[in-house]
């Protein structure tokens, strides 16, 4: 049996697809497509709430300079503000790249609901839906391999071994090796008969 894909919860073999406690044998499924729900908004927000992670220290440094700049204060007070500015917008620096990771992830999970349905006796059941477009791909694509694999041949059942002939007892010897013995000369004599004179 060759297993196409397995994690916890979907495994696709030669034989079957099995998703939580429920098996499909391969030959069962008529027809195979997927379709693409609705928008999952939680996902949304948190791209958005990323974002703005992202963008309010650099917007709160730049306004620090602007006022520090456009106020009538001591170059002492300037100079403070000016700096605690831009230790704001430095402290993004750390934190973008686990902001950006977290970015990355959401667009490789996708923000849809991701759904694989298969006809079975001529009734769609649904097989798996998840918001993760990484592994709704993975699945999908083990899935087709599996239906477009050929089908392998079962081996035959092993015939019971039949008993050996017995073995014949001693005897004249037979077979070319017997008649084919040359004398020391290296002639084979011609059988004696009557001579013609």
């Amino acid at each position: 049996m060759i297993t196409y894909y397995r994690d916890r919860g979907v495994q696709i073999t030669s034989a079957a697809i099995r998703v939580g406690p429920r098996a499909y044998p391969l030959e069962s499924l008529t027809r195979v497509w997927h379709e693409r729900g609705p928008r999952n908004w939680r996902i949304l927000a948190g791209r958005g709430a990323i974002a703005v992670a992202l963008v309010c220290p650099l917007v709160a440094a730049a306004l620090g300079i602007l006022l520090a700049v456009s106020l009538n204060i001591s170059v002492t007070a300037t100079i403070a503000v000016v700096a605690g500015s831009v230790l704001v917008g430095l402290a993004v620096g750390p934190l973008a790249d686990l902001l950006l990771g977290r970015l990355d992830r959401s667009y490789e999970r996708g923000a849809y609901d991701l759904r694989i349905w298969a006809d079975i006796g001529g009734v769609p059941v649904l097989l798996l839906h998840t918001a993760d477009a990484l592994r709704f791909g993975q699945v999908y694509r083990a899935l087709q391999r599996a239906l477009e694999a050929p089908p392998r041949p079962r081996p035959a059942p092993a015939l019971p071994a039949r008993p050996a002939p017995p073995s014949p007892g001693p005897g004249p010897r037979t077979g070319s090796a017997a008649h084919r013995r040359t004398p020391a000369g290296g002639r084979i004599p011609r059988p004696a008969g009557p001579r013609s004179t």
